[in-house]
């Protein structure tokens, strides 16, 4: 039987590189191995009579609306031009500086990764809009397009994010469910705001760790970033542009996560106000009229219905998986490596990690954390430390050459002069960044845990 979930394991990643699309291969490959089953005698045909319940579950799954509000929220500040507006305003703040485009990028980035969640829409526009401007101004390609990669993948941690909604969703099934396993009958919960909460040091610590090194190469090396000065005439009123710039989208940021962390709102209610914030911005700055409106509500339920027919596929390759027996052995194998929870966590890590390039962050969600999950969250480990190391595992493997998303996004969008060895050049030492934020996490757990027990002890 464990043998058959395997196999199912395998001829998913096999369609997918095959090109087939996600939803329906995995849809797919369930109903195949179970139809063979049933008529094999080896598979419970009720397993796929539950299915309807599971579905009705997802559409009346009040956290997952979030996922909507929170796209819609981050197309309409992308076609609002607020990225165009903040470079080009805060490139004037730090051009006079080695470096100072590079801040400016990163500081975007990260003000797009809290305004958006979305991290396709963030690299490419950034790469639009930054990518020729720092080439211009004599900037390494390479440390250019590390940064704009890096920068742009900081939605994948930064809330809200739309990879931290689902995996709260997600995990707060998986911790329910291992609590039960171990006869906790009253058990605790996780949310996507507990989730939430968890990422703000995170978020900032890479930001951070950004910044240093853009800061270190700038001081040892200043010939790859050089300075770059516009002239007074066009600093003239700069303090009041970076106002005016800057004060709309950090107070949508405020209210969205402010009414979380704060318990004013959950996270859906906030999605909720950062949706109608987002509009009342671009209706401000002029920037919507009907024929916008239109292609923002089309490319929000494009991206809506991916998601949710992703999770309905992967819903019912779960169900089949569990039909096979295929948790057991997980579990099983899991619980059996020497080391306890350690072994198992980093086997884990690295496995994401690795299906991180060929899979995107949606898939391994719904797909790999629900099987994994119950095991790891049974062993002990806490649910928002392991939602966090997941998330920020998943950015890295969204840098990672030569498969990562983040890279071929903007190779999409990259001059074609500019060769693609640059691009995967310039993000290993972001990737190595990357790759030491986990290992402080995994070091000091606090540094997640910390800011949710200080809200919740008030």
């Amino acid at each position: 039987m464990e043998i058959y979930a395997l196999l199912m394991f395998v001829v998913v990643v096999l369609a997918l590189l095959a090109g087939f699309p996600v939803a329906l291969t995995l849809a797919g490959t369930a109903l195949l191995f179970a139809l063979g089953g049933v008529l094999g005698g080896g598979f419970e045909l009720t397993f796929i009579e539950t299915m309807p319940n599971r579905l009705f579950g997802i559409m009346t799954n009040e956290t997952l609306i979030a996922v909507p509000l929170f796209v819609f929220m981050g197309v309409t500040l992308e076609r609002a031009r607020i990225a165009e507006d903040l470079l080009t305003t805060l490139s004037e703040c730090f051009g006079n500086r080695p470096g100072g485009l590079g801040f400016a990028v990163m500081i975007v980035g990260m003000l797009l990764a809290a305004s958006t969640g979305i991290v396709g829409a963030t690299v490419v526009t950034m790469g639009l809009l930054s990518l020729p401007t720092m080439l211009k101004r004599g900037y390494s390609p390479a440390l250019s397009t590390g940064a704009i990669c890096a920068s742009g993948t900081l939605g994948q941690i930064i809330p809200p994010s739309i990879i931290l909604v689902l995996l709260g969703d997600v995990l707060s099934s998986a911790y329910q469910q291992a609590q039960i396993d171990q006869g906790i009958f009253a058990p605790d919960t996780v949310s996507v705001g507990d989730l939430f909460i968890g990422a703000v040091i995170p978020g900032l610590l890479l930001v951070g760790l950004y910044m240093l090194y853009l800061a270190v190469v700038a001081l040892l090396k200043p010939g790859l970033m050089p300075a770059y000065d516009n002239g007074d005439e066009e600093r003239s009123g700069l303090l009041l542009r970076v106002a005016l710039v800057l004060l709309p989208p950090l107070l949508l940021i405020f209210a969205v996560l402010g009414s979380i962390i704060g318990g004013f709102a959950t996270p859906t209610e906030a999605a909720a106000v950062g949706a109608v914030g987002a509009l009342l911005l671009a209706t401000f700055k002029g920037a919507l009229n009907l024929e916008r409106l239109r292609e923002i509500v089309r490319n929000t339920t494009r991206f809506t219905s991916m998601v949710f027919l992703i999770l309905i596929g992967a819903s019912m390759f779960s169900l089949v998986f569990r039909g096979y027996e295929g948790d057991e052995a997980i579990r099983e194998f899991l619980s059996s490596l020497p080391g306890g929870h350690i072994s198992a966590m980093l086997l884990v890590m690295a496995v994401m990690f690795l299906l991180g390039f060929v899979l995107d962050f949606i898939e391994i969600t719904f797909v790999v954390v629900p099987i994994v999950g119950p095991v790891l969250l049974a062993m002990g480990i806490d649910p928002i430390w392991l939602g966090i190391m997941i998330a920020i595992n998943l950015q890295t493997s969204f840098l990672t050459p030569p498969f990562g998303f983040a890279l071929f996004y903007l190779r999409g969008v990259a001059p074609p002069e500019l060769p693609t060895r640059t691009i995967y050049k310039g993000v290993i030492p972001f990737v190595a960044i990357q790759l030491v934020a986990l290992l402080m996490l995994a070091v000091w757990p606090e540094l997640v845990t910390w800011l949710p027990e200080q809200v919740y002890s008030k």
